[in-house]
């Protein structure tokens, strides 16, 4: 053999040893395509434990469970919220509110696609309406009166909340300005309706027992509570102006 083919071959059996060593050990050969990661794309991320960790967990808590916003783990808001409206509060929040728009297209963070997960992963993880006995009002009621909203809420309200809504043995001010500055007239229609039951506060059928609230008396005592708004809340001085 000579010299010149000696080299070649050592050559190359050195070069199948690194192989070797290399494939044995997990390496990664220069050019060789690498496995798919989704690190520095969020864009990407579809999985909806994820997007609910990341968007949803820290108003409304971890597993839907409640926290400074309603837990969407509740039978009744997912009986009355259908597919397109959680779609449409996820994407482009609510006005005046707390709830932020998520959708890029409104300004946040999240793809359509994305949008869509979250939505669906919602009622796929948390809807059970077959364990509701009764049919819930709906979600969108007919005008209302405050007039007549001040009788259902000393009715249905007031042993928790306090003859006038400002104090109550079980609850604090609902009549609070900042509080209502800070709440749509729906959100108040959808409180009063599925209640709160991870702090306690009843739905529409257990203010009263055995007197369930119409859609009515709800759009009345929501009028009520609209009534209360302040034009400068937090701010009594500037009334005086």
């Amino acid at each position: 053999m000579t010299r010149a083919r000696a080299i070649v071959v050592v050559g190359a059996l050195a070069f199948v040893v690194v192989v070797v060593i290399v494939g044995g050990g997990g390496c990664t050969l220069p050019g060789q395509p690498k496995g798919v990661s989704l690190e520095g794309q969020p864009s990407k991320v579809e999985d909806f434990a994820a997007l609910y960790a990341s968007s949803c967990a820290g108003c409304h808590g971890e597993n839907g469970r409640g926290g400074a916003a309603l837990g969407l783990d509740n039978v009744v808001y997912l009986a009355i919220a259908d597919d397109q409206t959680l779609r449409r509060i996820i994407a482009t929040g609510v006005a005046g509110t707390s709830m932020p728009a998520f959708a890029q297209s409104a300004g946040g963070g999240l793809t359509d696609r994305q949008v869509d997960v979250i939505a669906r992963g919602i009622r796929t993880h948390w809807a059970r309406a077959e364990t509701l006995s009764e049919t819930p009002p709906p979600y969108v009621g007919p005008d209302g009166e405050a007039r007549r909203g001040a009788g259902v809420f000393a009715t249905f309200c007031a042993s928790c909340h306090g003859s006038d809504g400002s104090d109550g043995p079980k609850s604090r001010s609902i009549v609070d300005g900042s509080y209502l500055a800070l709440v749509s007239a729906q959100s108040l229609r959808t409180l009063v309706i599925v209640g709160r039951p991870e702090i306690g506060q009843p739905d529409w059928r257990s203010d009263v027992p055995g007197r369930p609230l119409a859609s009515q008396q709800i759009a009345d005592v929501v009028a009520w509570l609209i009534s209360h708004r302040q034009e400068f809340p937090g701010r009594p001085h500037a009334r005086s102006r």
